[in-house]
């Protein structure tokens, strides 16, 4: 057993295998490949945008969606697109009850809880098992790109948006791998004490992380959103922009990238 109930089993098989796909409509240069592997007896499939060409080594980022969301929500896809045109593998995986791991009956008690005026994650038994399958899940993804021939394993990040945010603070606290961290529309006070994002995101430093932030966000209050910055330790950056939880303007994924370019050395 082990002390820490966040960390994967090393032991376990991780059964990983990649195949080669039709990339995303309206994604052009850019090549795909769908992948899947074991998590804590589950198994976690995940999509792999690559610059279409490039020999690699390339730097990673790992790209999660929000509640409701799946690996290849358009969202996400707007992110990725240019992201891997300019130089960086993209990876997503499929949260637990979300995507094709969804499930008709939990899958939509997750999501009444998140939304706004469901009252909260009042179900701590459900939450903590899906954030903790998520972190163990978001693990052995990295245990199986870091092995894939055009990854570079020492530049990977992390970027993620509302519960991507929220399920992130503890894996990226948690997983050295991971040099850069750019964390959108997320905040505290989520699950029970020991899943909660402020209590992990102050042992991802000393390496950097973005806080990205909707001025009129109606699923995060800004209160939590500030506990979620102020527990963070330096360097640290967060940028505001005028906008609802849905409607990150592009200016937003822009700063991302930015921020991920710069401590990834993408293009460099």
């Amino acid at each position: 057993m082990h002390a820490d109930p966040l960390r994967a089993d090393p032991r376990e098989p991780l059964d990983a295998w990649f195949a080669a796909v039709a990339a995303p409509a309206g994604l052009g240069g850019i090549e795909a490949e769908r992948f899947e592997l074991a998590s804590r007896g589950d198994r976690v499939p995940g999509r792999l945008l690559l610059p279409a060409g490039a020999p690699g080594p390339l730097p990673l980022v790992l790209l999660q969606h929000g509640a409701g969301g799946a690996k290849d929500a358009v969202y996400l896809d707007a992110a990725a697109g240019p992201w891997v045109r300019r130089g960086a593998a993209v990876a997503s995986i499929d949260f637990p009850l979300h995507g094709e791991r969804a499930s008709a009956k939990l899958s939509e008690r997750v999501l009444g809880e998140l939304a706004p005026g469901g009252g909260g994650l009042r179900d701590t038994s459900l939450w903590r098992e899906l954030a903790r399958q998520a972190v163990h899940d978001l693990q052995r993804t990295l245990d199986a790109l870091e092995r894939h021939p055009r990854i570079d394993p020492a530049r990977i990040g992390y970027a993620a948006f509302s519960m991507g945010t929220i399920l992130g603070a503890p894996f990226c606290a948690l997983d050295s791998r991971v040099r850069a961290a750019a964390l959108a529309i997320g905040g505290g006070g989520f699950g029970p004490a020991e899943l909660d994002p402020v209590h992990h995101v102050p042992r991802f430093a000393p390496r950097p992380i973005l806080f990205v932030n909707a001025e009129r966000d109606e699923r995060i209050p800004r209160a939590a959103a500030e506990a979620l910055h102020a527990a963070a330790l330096e360097p640290k950056e967060i940028v505001w922009f005028d906008c609802t939880h849905s409607g990150l303007p592009g200016a937003a994924l822009k700063a991302m990238w930015t921020f991920l370019q710069r401590h990834l050395a993408i293009g460099a």
